[in-house]
């Protein structure tokens, strides 16, 4: 039996343990075969914080797509000196950015979705690929509130492109209750987040969202909403296309 045809049993039986105990399982269930990839957002940082309180053997990973903020690189320092741990930076291979740059600009994500998604693809999928590499799962900061496009997550999920388990911890949880999490327990963050930029990623791909806003609605904000993911978390079902 493969991890796709056990997701069901394992949502029926994770569904009613908190954020530690999806950790704790994923670390037992996938021993030395699991990682966390960490976007630096304060989903992920609450997580790191966790796998770092329970001494649980799941490495941290990030990637440097080239086009990070500063306060992103700074907060990368800032959560090895406070976790004492290793967190490894993976970054593009520049033998696919520099034709991807000279052939279509260094601002081609706004020029079309299309090329929008091959310079995600460039800048992120590549990396997340070898990050990924040799493991059976991955875990991620996922959660039902924070995008249209991910009101259906669940605890863990089959991520179909990758061929492993996806693991979302905070699943559940509010946007609230992370920033509760965060201010209780002192969880290094981003201060751009106190700037209004709930979701963080490329600073040319990024800005600060209104009051009432969708907390992704400042990424890629001259898409429609429903493009408005870089493909790491693409959802498919069978018989459908990416969503």
């Amino acid at each position: 039996m493969t991890g796709a045809d056990q997701i069901d049993g394992w949502n029926a039986a994770l569904e009613h343990l908190d954020a530690p105990g999806i950790l704790t399982w994923a670390a037992e269930t996938f021993p030395g075969r699991v990682a966390l990839a960490s976007s630096l957002g304060l989903e992920d940082q609450v997580l790191t914080g966790l796998v770092v309180r329970d001494s649980l053997a799941i490495p941290v990973f990030t990637i440097d797509t080239g086009r990070l903020f500063q306060e992103s690189h700074e907060l990368i320092d800032r959560t090895r000196a406070r976790y004492g741990i290793a967190v490894r930076v993976l970054f593009p291979d520049a033998a696919e950015v520099e034709p991807m740059v000279a052939e279509h600009g260094t601002e081609l994500f706004r020029t079309s979705v299309e090329l929008r998604k091959r310079c995600c693809a460039v800048r992120k999928l590549g990396p997340l690929r070898r990050a990924l590499e040799g493991l059976d799962a991955w875990v991620c900061g996922l959660r039902r509130g924070q995008a249209v496009t991910r009101s259906e997550v669940a605890p863990v999920e089959w991520d179909e492109a990758n061929g492993l388990v996806k693991v979302n911890p905070l699943w559940d949880w509010t946007g609230e209750r992370v920033r509760e999490h965060v201010r209780e327990h002192d969880v290094p963050y981003n201060p751009l987040h106190d700037r209004d930029f709930p979701s963080i990623g490329c600073a040319p791909c990024t800005r600060a969202v209104a009051p009432g806003e969708d907390a992704r609605a400042g990424r890629w904000w001259w898409e429609a909403p429903e493009h408005r993911e870089c493909g790491l978390h693409a959802r498919r079902s069978p018989g459908d296309g990416e969503t």
